[in-house]
């Protein structure tokens, strides 16, 4: 079950739950999403799905059930070592990881803490772990499609929390959505959550899609009613329409650039990994002589325009660089679609890139052949070599 693009639209608001429901009823296979988290080693709880319907809108309803005695508050160092520690995919860490770095960002910047000194409340309780590891989850079931989420409206009026009442949208969700397009007033409530605003800043594009090709529709339903609109998640697993420029970005793309001619290759590498995890599509360290001969080098990050800001941040901390340069870019990125060939050493994915329809690319997952070159102790490159032969064997 793939697609090029999973197009969002939180009609009702945006929550956890309410995505991890809309993928269900996709028709994501609920055991694979539970053995997936079944790897967090979070003990004490369990899925509870039910059907409901909101405004006539018949869709699947989640609730992460909690039983026995949990920490209160968690900090962040303490979440991302379990994610860390989790059975997740490297690529699902990695997504995990980055939302809950910018929620921590994002209470750091409201409560006038460092980020070191956060702690969770009710973002760090079991039930909104499941949701945002599920939610990566989820897209590495997906095989990683383009999500692009339409602007949501936030909500108003108040809301109680463990710090009080608090404006809707709270400090921190607005903080989260900061350099994103959204639109103000909604439904008299809390219509985007903290977990679902960090969700959105990390791991969307937020705009309108490109045309598209339906295959699959989802609607994840929350559990508070609307007045106004149904308090739906639409979800929507399409490809690309044929002509249409696949993969084209809904919004600006953006190449941010910096000369360093006095940091390590380690504060490099360390650059680049933040980078990734503050929203970069790619980045990458390339080597220049310098004003005077020095030897030096060039750190690039691609971004889309609602990461900008956050990975020249990035870029700032963790090197020696005065500045940043930061240029709008188009780019032609090509559609994508994912295929599983049986080998003799066990099934792989393919990655296949499209133009026009047509497949002009063919790469075999890494992280599935090297799993299968460690399950059977062979060399990597056999695996490899394996994946893309059955791939072409099978397209003859």
């Amino acid at each position: 079950m793939t697609g090029d693009l999973l197009w969002l639209e939180p009609v009702g608001g945006l929550a956890g739950d309410m995505f991890l429901a809309a993928a269900l009823d996709l028709g994501l296979p609920r055991d694979a999403l539970e053995a997936a988290l079944a790897g967090l080693g979070l003990p004490g709880f369990r899925l509870e799905v039910t059907r409901r319907e909101s405004s006539g809108i018949a869709g699947t309803h989640l609730d992460v059930r909690v039983e026995g005695a949990q920490p209160s508050v968690r900090g962040l160092s303490e979440i991302l070592a379990l994610v860390g520690a989790s059975g997740l995919s490297p690529r699902a860490k990695e997504a995990a990881a980055a939302v809950f770095r910018r929620l921590g960002a994002a209470e750091a910047k409201v409560h006038g803490v460092p980020v070191e000194q956060v702690h969770f409340h009710e973002v760090g309780a079991v039930d909104s772990i499941v949701d945002v590891c599920g939610a990566a989850a989820v897209l590495e079931l997906l095989g990683w499609p383009r999500v692009i989420a339409s602007p949501p409206e936030l909500g108003k009026g108040m809301v109680k929390t463990a710090h009080g009442f608090l404006p809707v949208p709270p400090p921190a969700v607005l903080e989260l959505v900061r350099g994103l397009p959204v639109r103000p007033g909604g439904p008299p409530g809390e219509a985007v959550t903290p977990t679902g605003a960090a969700l959105l800043a990390t791991l969307c594009e937020v705009g309108e899609p490109p045309p598209l090709v339906a295959r699959a529709v989802g609607y994840g339903v929350g559990t508070a009613r609307w007045p106004d609109r149904p308090n739906v998640l639409r979800m929507t697993l399409a490809d690309a329409a044929p002509g249409a420029a696949a993969g084209a970005p809904a919004g600006e793309v953006w190449e941010l650039a910096c000369n360093l001619d006095d940091a390590t290759g380690q504060l490099a590498a360390r650059a680049v990994d933040e980078a990734l995890a503050r929203g970069a599509l790619d980045a990458w360290v390339a080597p220049v002589t310098m004003k005077k001969g020095r030897p030096g080098l060039v750190l690039s990050a691609l971004a889309p325009a609602a990461a900008r800001d956050e990975v020249a941040r990035a870029l700032v901390r963790e090197t020696t660089t005065l500045g940043v340069r930061m240029r709008p870019v188009s780019r032609l990125e090509l559609a994508r679609e994912w295929r599983e060939v049986e080998t003799m050493y066990g099934a792989v994915r393919v990655k296949l890139g499209l133009l026009d329809g047509a497949v002009v690319q063919a790469q075999p997952e890494h992280d599935d052949c090297l799993a299968r070159a460690r399950e059977r102790g062979v060399p990597l490159k056999e695996v490899l070599a394996a994946a893309l032969a059955a791939w072409r064997s099978g397209r003859a």
